[in-house]
């Protein structure tokens, strides 16, 4: 053989040894990330029931400290929080020594502190479990077990962007009332037998008001996030006009995601992945209200997109509104870890992963029958969509590989 010849076949061969080497490192790569998707799936599983205990043996810390802890940019709450069921015991059972109108926004909500000084949101019970709310995605009032069921997928999705929330029944009359500051006192009214308040909301109307089972109110609350971490608001890419006639630039154009990923902050970093992790969240929970979001401040978009506000939840069983999940059929991608959590949830994983997480919650049962038969069906919905994509995208192209160290120093 020729020395040209031999120069060219061992170039080949090297060629060759190089992308098998490249190869097999991803492969290998890919296999224990998702070994290791799989692992944390089996923890979370194995963590879903949390039992309401306020001891906590191991720490002179209190619950709130604690719960301050451990939030960091990309987490609300860590993997692992053995503390879980004292801070959530200490949520629902700790006297409230101040009760004061919501912050602004368009729903009613009560801020209350509670002993210890931790800020919580409350917000009340306005339907029944069974109650349907018909018309537009977004219509009728928040709903308070929805905010309770989104925690818990939160959790069972392994995101971890969202408060902690759990239900609470209060009394208004020895509770509330006094130490409520005046502007919401002035919101007290008798209906009947019971005792209701309108609160201050741009919505709020004395015509409308919460009304308890004559002084018991039952409720969730919401734990406010520290102050060391205020938040911005952003305008969400895929909002609703709420304008009836106009669409919104995303309704009516196909190549709407090319835009966004050339604007800031999606252009970079986590955030349009975040952005599409939340549709998935919101087509869950069939929540089509999400019109701004909110994150850390000064993160240049490498901080999560924190799941607040998620009370124009579980109102229609029978509603899949797929234009929640634009997002995820504009851009066609998702994150890997995401796409194999949501396959471990099916064949009625997510429906009973979800039941379990909130059988201790003291507003149990959080949802009705036909609101968990609907996420396993609408899961089902979301990978049909993924597999719309892989199959005109190819999987290289749809399944993006964004896995972020998160440290609780």
């Amino acid at each position: 053989m020729k020395l040209k010849q031999r120069v060219v076949l061992l170039a080949i061969l090297l060629v060759i040894f190089i992308f098998t080497k490249v190869f097999l490192i991803d492969n290998l790569d890919t296999s224990a990330a998702n070994r290791e998707d799989q692992r944390a799936f089996h923890r979370m599983m194995a963590s879903l029931h949390v039992e309401l205990d306020p001891r906590l043996d191991h720490t002179l810390q209190s619950p709130w400290e604690i719960a301050a802890q451990w939030v960091v940019p990309r987490e609300v709450y860590p993997e692992e929080t053995p503390e879980l069921g004292a801070v959530m015991h200490a949520m629902t059972t700790k006297k409230i020594i101040k009760a004061d109108v919501g912050y602004k926004g368009t729903q009613l909500k009560a801020l209350l502190i509670l002993e210890g000084g931790q800020k919580v949101v409350f917000k009340p019970k306005r339907y029944a479990r069974d109650y349907v709310v018909e018309g537009e995605p977004y219509a009728g009032y928040d709903r308070h077990n929805a905010e309770v069921a989104a925690f818990h997928l939160d959790r069972i999705l392994g995101f971890r962007r969202a408060p902690l929330v759990v239900g609470r029944f209060v009394n208004l009359h020895t509770e509330i009332k006094p130490v409520a500051t005046e502007q919401l006192l002035g919101t007290f009214m008798t209906v009947g037998n019971n005792t209701c308040f309108y609160g201050k909301c741009y919505y709020c109307r004395e015509t409308e008001p919460a009304c308890a089972d004559g002084d018991i109110m039952e409720g969730s609350v919401t734990l406010w996030l520290p102050d060391v971490w205020p938040l911005q608001k952003h305008r969400h890419p895929w909002g609703r006009t709420y304008r009836e006639g106009k669409l919104a630039r995303w309704e009516y154009d196909e190549s709407y995601c090319d835009a966004v990923k050339k604007t800031s902050p999606y252009d970079s970093g986590p955030r349009l992945l975040d952005i599409i992790d939340t549709a998935i969240f919101d087509y869950l929970i069939g929540n089509a209200d999400r019109h701004h979001y909110e994150s850390f401040q000064d993160d240049e978009g490498a901080s999560m997109l924190i799941l607040l506000d998620n009370a124009k939840s579980f109102g229609n069983p029978a509603l899949d509104e797929r234009s929640i999940l634009a997002p995820l059929y504009q851009c066609c991608i998702i994150r890997v870890s995401t796409w194999n959590r949501l396959n471990y949830l099916k064949n009625g994983v997510l429906k009973s992963a979800l039941k379990t997480a909130m059988s201790h919650d003291p507003i149990s049962p959080v949802l009705s029958d036909p609101h968990l038969d609907a996420l396993d069906q609408r899961l089902l919905g979301i990978l049909a969509t993924v597999k719309q994509c892989t199959d005109q995208f190819g999987p290289d192209v749809v399944l993006v590989e964004d896995r972020m160290t998160l440290s609780h120093l």
